[in-house]
C-alpha cells in the first residue's frame, strides 16, 4: 500500500474528528463517552489551527485522499538542561493497515522533525502498560521502556 506521510493542514479538521472517534473507541469509549462530531471538529480545529497551536499532527493519507492514520505532538520544555522535547500523544494507524510499515514510518518521520529542529534533545512518549500491542510494537522498532517516572494524571475540572 502507498500511503503519504503529511503535516495536517486546516481542510483536514473533519477526518481528523471522525479518526478520533475511531481512536477513542479503539480505547473502549462507549457511545455515551464520544463528544459530538460539531464538539470534536471545533476542538480539533482549535487544538491543531489555534493561535497559538496547541498542538501538530502528522496525517497519513492512502491513494484514495482517506486520512488512515496520525501521530499528534507537541513540544516540551525543559527536557535536558535547556533544550526541549517532542512529545508523542497519540500515534494511531487504523487496524486492518497495521504491521505495514507505517507506525515505523511516522516514528521516523517525528524523529527527523525532533531532529531538525534546534533545541530539541529527544522525543518522547508513553503507552498504557496493558497495552501487549503497542509495546511490542516500539519494541519491534528497538526502543526499551523507561521505567524512571510514574504518571500522574488529574481533572482539569473543566467540560
Amino acid at each position: 500500500m502507498s500511503v503519504t506521510i503529511r503535516p495536517a493542514e486546516k481542510r483536514d479538521v473533519p477526518a481528523v474528528a471522525e479518526l478520533i472517534e475511531e481512536i477513542e473507541r479503539f480505547y473502549g469509549a462507549t457511545d455515551t463517552a464520544i463528544q459530538p462530531l460539531e464538539e470534536r471538529r471545533s476542538q480539533v480545529e482549535e487544538a491543531l489551527f489555534g493561535s497559538p497551536p496547541l498542538a501538530s499532527a502528522l496525517l497519513v493519507e492512502n491513494e484514495t485522499g482517506d486520512i488512515i492514520g496520525l501521530a499528534a505532538y507537541s513540544f516540551l520544555w525543559p527536557a535536558a538542561g535547556s533544550s526541549h522535547s517532542l512529545f508523542l500523544k497519540e500515534l494511531y494507524v487504523r487496524g486492518t493497515l497495521r504491521r505495514q510499515g507505517i507506525g515505523g514510518r511516522l516514528m521516523d518521520e517525528l524523529r527527523a522533525i525532533a531532529a531538525a529542529r534546534p533545541g530539541c534533545s529527544r522525543v518522547e512518549w508513553m503507552t498504557d502498560s496493558d497495552n501487549p500491542g503497542a509495546r511490542a510494537f516500539y519494541k519491534s522498532l528497538g526502543f526499551a521502556e523507561f521505567d524512571g517516572k510514574i504518571v500522574y494524571r488529574v481533572d482539569s475540572g473543566a467540560a
